[in-house]
């Protein structure tokens, strides 16, 4: 069995489905979504299933107390399918552009409590497309968590991240600051984001040593 291109347009959208609820979904979603009828949809999805690109689970479905549905979410293989490819470095001018529009974004945040800021960049994400920027937005992500610690673990965190070696100091960054949510705030990170975390950590191996530096300056730049 091979990923056919109708294969891979229902794993599409159900992908995109999912990033955007971070909710697992219901075949007859994704049938409506597609036009299609519930019983072509979650044949198709049995199939993706078997191919390792979806994980079956069951939820209450809230029409019918106790009564549970099945529905589906992508695995890591089917969420990098559709991630950039390793062969399409972001220009400068591109760069520019997302680098900016990051750092406003983040700049219109400072007004809003923890949890909605976090939101807001969950928001985001989904429409990020290009590798290196989905990184910066990860970033922006603990940037946020890191002026809520604020005071002296702040300073001593930024003070550590911009003497380590530029190689290290994405990578970090991130653990530094989700050790200490953890360790130090009664904060649930969800697992949204622990699974953002583990795409970022991938996706920093994936980037060319001229994306590397690039995302390091604009931690720099963020920190300061």
């Amino acid at each position: 069995m091979i990923l056919t291109e109708r294969r891979k347009q229902f794993l599409k959208k159900l992908v995109d489905l999912y990033q955007k609820t971070n909710v697992p979904v219901h075949y007859e979603i994704l049938a409506k979504a597609l036009g299609v009828s519930k019983w072509t949809a979650y044949d198709m999805l049995k199939e993706l299933e078997k191919l390792g690109y979806l994980i079956r689970d069951y939820a209450v479905n809230p029409g019918e107390t106790g009564r549970s549905q099945i529905v589906f979410l992508p695995t890591a293989k089917a969420s990098s399918l559709f991630e950039q490819k390793r062969s399409e470095v972001i220009s400068l001018e591109e760069w520019h552009k997302a680098k900016t529009k990051v750092l406003e974004f983040l700049n219109s945040l400072k007004g809003c409590s923890l949890s909605d800021a976090v939101q807001k960049v969950l928001d985001e994400i989904p429409k990020v497309k290009v590798r290196v920027a989905f990184c910066a937005y990860i970033i922006g992500l603990f940037l946020v968590y890191l002026r809520k610690l604020g005071g002296r673990t702040e300073v001593l965190i930024k003070s550590l991240v911009q003497n380590a070696p530029t190689e290290m100091r994405m990578t970090m960054f991130v653990g530094t600051v989700l050790g200490t949510i953890i360790q130090t705030m009664n904060h649930e990170i969800g697992v949204e984001v622990t699974e953002l975390v583990g795409r970022y950590l991938k996706s920093i191996t994936d980037l060319s040593n001229h994306e590397k530096e690039m995302l390091s300056d604009f931690l720099n730049e963020a920190l300061t």
